[in-house]
């Protein structure tokens, strides 16, 4: 399969250069190094760091301006992978913006649980952030018509899009469970001590059973014999290692509407059923609804990222248990969404009667490309 050109990297490209830093996250074998390696393909003068080798973080942690010259040489572009390991990652990335004013310096996370505390703030002014996601179908299929991109959806809902998933389809199922054991956890776990991947691992197959579906972290706790709290914390760090993400509800009216509890999404659906091992197609599937209302959400997530649209996402439900899967906020205008694999067309009147100036649509197999700007 041909390298794919992703959406990020014409917003890359035009800040090469210009006097900040570009931090890239994404979780582990989105396609970060490959993305920039292909950036490189014509700049010989470009040095690689891994930061997950032990002598590559002792020398950078060393915050010592003579250490990192004899580092960088006469490398006009300076790339360090998994960041996040660095202690003082912030001080080390300060210290390089601020005395090698002539390189570019490129840093890629894996993971956002520390980023925020020990890069961004010794780094104000002089970063920027980026965010890649696995493959969007509008970067796998820029060349398909609707109809041809309607037909690889049973492989994308049962499968996923990350890129060795996607380039290798024949081994996807292979490749999904080695990516959920060997790097799912790999951040999560090395974070403040944190070990249970027990619990971690049951958490996640609730998560999974209950996509489409508002959350009670109570009733998690329960489930789990832990605490509500101790839920709270692990569904954090499962966001800040980009597996999943959280929608909260859309109300005006918390006497007549939810209010509290959010709903959860898995970032890839190969990621969501290797965590339930299940990988049947979607003719045998009991679950193809959450199925597809999941891929829907996190593809329009991605593309509003990559389109740098403000936004704003929730889902819907009233008190008197009418609902709408999907709801963006734009400038004071309200866009609902219903997600339906089959002819199903029927949308709340609740709703209507509570946003009657609301657009509407229901999205399904022959009409979602617009929604997800492919």
């Amino acid at each position: 399969m041909k390298r794919l050109e992703r959406k990020l990297e014409p917003a890359l490209i035009d800040w090469f250069f210009r006097g900040k830093v570009l931090v890239i996250t994404g979780a582990r074998q989105v396609g970060k190094t490959t993305m920039l390696s292909a950036l490189m393909a014509n700049e010989s003068l470009t040095l690689w760091l891994n930061c997950d080798e032990t002598q590559v973080r002792e020398r950078l942690e060393s915050l010592n301006i003579n250490a990192y010259k004899s580092i960088i040489g006469n490398y006009k572009i300076l790339v360090i992978d998994e960041v996040q390991r660095v202690k003082n990652a912030g001080l080390m990335l300060k210290l390089f913006a601020d005395n090698f004013k002539s390189v570019q310096f490129i840093a890629t996370g894996s993971s956002s649980l520390d980023i925020a505390d020990s890069i961004f703030e010794p780094l104000t002014g002089r970063h920027l952030l980026f965010h890649l996601y696995p493959f969007s179908l509008s970067e796998l299929y820029a060349d398909k018509s609707p109809f041809q991109i309607e037909q690889e959806l049973p492989f994308h809902l049962v499968y996923g899009s990350y890129p060795e998933v996607c380039n290798e389809r024949a081994d996807a199922e292979l490749i999904l469970k080695n990516l959920a054991n060997q790097y799912l956890y790999k951040d999560v776990l090395a974070w403040k001590d944190i070990r249970k991947p027990g619990l971690l691992d049951k958490l996640l197959k609730l998560l999974a059973y209950q996509v489409g579906s508002e959350v009670s972290l109570h009733e998690l706790g329960r489930q789990l014999n832990v605490k509500s709290q101790t839920v709270e914390t692990y569904i954090d760090i499962l966001e800040k290692s980009f597996v999943i993400f959280r929608i909260t509800p859309y109300s005006n009216n918390p006497r007549k509407e939810v209010v509290k509890m959010s709903k959860i999404y898995f970032w890839d659906n190969g990621i969501r059923n290797s965590v339930i091992h299940q990988f049947s197609p979607i003719a045998a599937r009991n679950d193809l609804g959450q199925l597809w209302e999941n891929f829907m959400i996190s593809e329009r997530l991605k593309t509003n990222h990559y389109a740098k649209s403000d936004a704003k996402s929730y889902f819907w439900r009233s008190l008197n248990q009418s609902e709408v899967d999907y709801i963006e906020v734009d400038d004071d205008k309200i866009h609902a969404y219903e997600f339906k694999w089959g002819s199903q067309t029927k949308f709340s009147r609740a709703f209507l009667n509570f946003y009657p100036q609301a657009h509407t649509a229901i999205i399904q197999p022959q009409n979602f490309t617009d929604f997800c700007r492919v």
